[in-house]
């Protein structure tokens, strides 16, 4: 396997690489083959208390520097990226169990945020607003929030971390990321060496190698930090909603939780094209993505057939060595998470479904199951799966199929297939998601365009003008240019 830099045991701790002073040792490990990637001995309290206290400092200067010193340094990540594009989709492929398909696409978006990101240093303005009192001058200022502390998940750690990275620093912000303990290389390690490459300033970036369990809470409480940037599940997520507010300081929080997808199939829906889309949404990286389709939902007019065609499309699918191109599906990211799938497959077939195909596991390598006669209120239909598990509901209509759609608390992604455009295009603006695609399916993600879900899918938007509002705030300040009169 390809090293980029180098050995990983050593963590960039408030401008320095160093060993954490942790008690305990992250071991990391390819999830396909069981190697030891790495050993990383991890952060401990003081070493995260360390890297906040310098990271403030730092930012201070950062945010006087010129939009084109800042906007330099992205443009230098960029050419890191594409120099060193092979090496960092290994280490996806390694680590993550990306098939080289997904890493490949996880690369570009990764890339693709930071490009966007070097434009954003000239995109800041603020304006001048008229004062109903006279001689007042009202100006507007949007600048950082200051330190940024992003914590990452593991399923896509490389642009799920840099979406958050990239946009803050070239605000103006300085950063803290708390990597999922499965990646930390692709998910924070790998990003601060290419950081260090391309030039910015010491103690801006810092990554913190630790459990939740040991520095999670503190990650959050501690009072430098103005916003915290999560993504992952929606439980935690609520967890650190509350955590980061319950101190001596309110914060700004982003956060981008699971979801629930629904593919939903019409009666005159392209089956071909659907089915294609149905397969890639789902199964893409073994469904482990926060917009999977986990729910779909079709018109009963052509059920029987999409199952026909799906079920045949999945089965031609390579389960296997994720090195490979050709590999559809790779390993499931640990042992626990294949626990919980097969927990959900068991309960699936008590509840009911039916299970038209069984798919095999080996080690952590999990091969696709379809249920079909999905109710709504079966776990397949009420909880996010996070693997390539699926079940399939019938519609009795469209209307039925929008009720189903709804019947969540989730609302991040969605997906509807119709051969008419504007009937597609209607029933999507009536799903209850932040994002919705017509005649395509919901794993979508595009720089310059608004990022995030409704309900208990998050708060807020990643990508483009909407990065913007997140990593900044705005400061009213007026001046009295003649002397006021006071009634007293």
């Amino acid at each position: 396997m390809t090293e980029i830099y180098g050995d990983f045991h050593l963590q960039l701790l408030a401008g320095n690489w160093r060993e954490g002073s942790g008690e305990t040792i992250n071991t990391v490990t390819n999830p396909y083959s069981g190697e030891q990637l790495a050993a990383i001995r991890t952060a401990s309290v003081t070493d995260l208390d360390e890297a906040y206290q310098v990271a403030a400092r730092a930012q201070i200067d950062w945010a006087q520097t010129a939009p084109a010193t800042r906007s330099a340094v992205l443009l230098r990540v960029v050419e890191i990226f594409d120099q060193r594009k092979e090496e960092i989709i290994d280490w996806l492929i390694h680590e993550s169990g990306s098939t080289r398909l997904k890493a490949t696409i996880e690369w570009g978006s990764a890339r693709g945020i930071t490009q966007e990101a070097a434009s954003m240093p000239y995109r800041v303005h603020g304006a001048t607003m008229s004062s109903d009192i006279p001689g007042k001058e009202n100006l507007v200022y949007r600048q950082p929030v200051g330190v940024v502390g992003v914590i990452s998940p593991w399923n896509f750690p490389l642009h799920l971390s840099q979406r958050s990275v990239a946009p803050a620093l070239a605000l103006g912000n300085a950063v803290v990321i708390k990597p999922a303990s499965d990646t930390p290389i692709s998910g924070g390690l790998l990003l601060a060496r290419i950081f260090s490459e391309a030039g910015l300033p010491k103690g801006l970036l810092s990554v913190v190698v630790g459990s939740g369990a040991e520095i999670g809470d503190a990650f959050v409480e501690h009072p430098l930090p103005r916003l915290i940037s999560f993504t992952g599940s929606t439980p935690v997520g609520k967890n650190i909603a509350v955590l980061a507010n319950s101190g001596r300081y309110l914060k700004k929080v982003s956060l981008e939780l699971g979801g629930n997808s629904p593919f939903v199939v019409l009666d005159d829906a392209d089956l071909e094209q659907a089915v294609k889309a149905a397969v890639f949404g789902k199964f893409l990286h073994q469904g482990q993505i926060c917009m999977a389709i986990n729910r779909i939902i079709v018109d009963k007019s052509v059920y029987k057939l999409f199952v026909e065609k799906f079920v045949a499309q999945v089965k031609k699918l390579k389960v296997g060595d994720p090195a490979h191109l050709e590999t559809a599906l790779g390993p499931i990211i640990n042992q626990a998470q294949l626990t919980g799938l097969l927990k959900k497959i068991e309960t699936a077939k008590k509840q009911g479904a039916t299970l038209v195909l069984e798919g095999q596991v080996s080690g952590q390598m999990m091969s696709p199951y379809i249920f079909t006669n999905v109710q709504a209120d079966m776990q397949l239909s009420t909880e996010e799966i996070f693997g390539p598990v699926v079940g399939i509901q019938c519609a009795e209509n469209e209307q039925h199929a929008l009720e189903l759609a709804n019947s969540t608390d989730f609302g991040l992604s969605a997906a509807v297939f119709s051969a008419n455009i504007d009937r597609g295009l209607q029933f999507a603006r009536q799903i209850k998601a932040g994002m919705a695609h017509v005649n395509d399916m919901p794993v979508n993600d595009e720089a310059h365009l608004p990022f995030g879900g409704e309900k208990n899918s998050g708060l807020g938007r990643f990508n483009g003008d909407w990065a913007l509002e997140e990593f900044t705030t705005v400061q009213w300040l007026s001046v009295q240019r003649s002397a006021r009169q006071y009634p007293f």
